[in-house]
């Protein structure tokens, strides 16, 4: 996946999603609404969308499958970065966008508490902690996996990376009601932070050094041993002749 933020004053050549298709002028139309499932009991939240938007093909109603919280701890001794790339390879979400959301929320401090109480590396409000069943905010590998989860539902819902980090910051509310990026600064600032971290991370991974290919090293004969008219015992490694 490649992520893709509009951001003014910069320019992001390596984010190949940067001039992805615009929201829907009428996003605002659509409305998300929590169900209990009737078999799992858990909670389930869906797009409406209203029949005449459906009609005028304004709003696509896209469906958001659930996801599962990681049954098994990583090991003890597992870096931050391992967490991270594990997160995002389970939930399928670009690794670098993770990362850039990261260092714009805490810049990786797994103790951070926000003025608004939004917790851990990937600031967790408690809401969204019990929305996606993490129950220590401060433990780095609940608190990523629950941040990536969350990621990955408005990547789902909205099907457009710079939304997403808008409601990431503002909530998906805010960007059904307003269409948009909503018009706070605030989170205009953090879509801004993203998209330049994004674009560093990414031109810092293109830079990378390609490892050289390993050269497949020559094959030589089989040593062969003969015995000459003398009696002596001859070694070699070439083809000969028929005496």
């Amino acid at each position: 996946m490649r992520f893709c933020l509009r951001c003014a004053g910069i320019g992001l050549a390596g984010c190949a999603l940067l001039h992805s298709a615009s929201p829907p002028e009428r996003l605002h139309e659509a409305s998300s609404v929590v169900r209990a499932d009737p078999h799992s009991g858990r909670l389930v939240r869906t797009l409406v969308v209203p029949p005449h938007a459906v009609r005028e093909n304004v709003v696509q109603a896209r469906p958001v499958l659930p996801v599962e919280p990681s049954a098994t701890p990583p090991a003890k001794n597992s870096s931050v970065e391992q967490l991270i790339e594990e997160a995002a390879r389970r939930h399928q979400v670009d690794p670098l966008l993770v990362h850039s959301v990261i260092q714009a929320e805490s810049n990786y401090n797994p103790f951070a508490i926000s003025y608004k109480g939004a917790r851990g590396m990937m600031q967790l409000m408690p809401s969204t902690a019990r929305r996606f069943a993490v129950s220590n905010s401060f433990n780095p590998w609940q608190n990523v996996d629950g941040g990536v989860r969350y990621l990955k539902y408005l990547l789902d819902l909205f099907d457009s990376p710079r939304l997403a980090v808008a409601a990431y910051n503002a909530g998906e509310g805010a960007v059904f009601r307003y269409g948009n990026i909503p018009p706070y600064p605030e989170t205009h600032q953090y879509v801004h932070r993203v998209a330049t971290k994004y674009g560093a991370l990414e031109a810092a991974r293109k830079s990378e050094p390609v490892p050289p290919k390993l050269v497949k090293p020559p094959e030589h004969p089989p040593i062969q041993q003969t015995v000459d008219a003398q009696g002596r015992v001859l070694y070699y490694n070439y083809p000969r002749s028929a005496p």
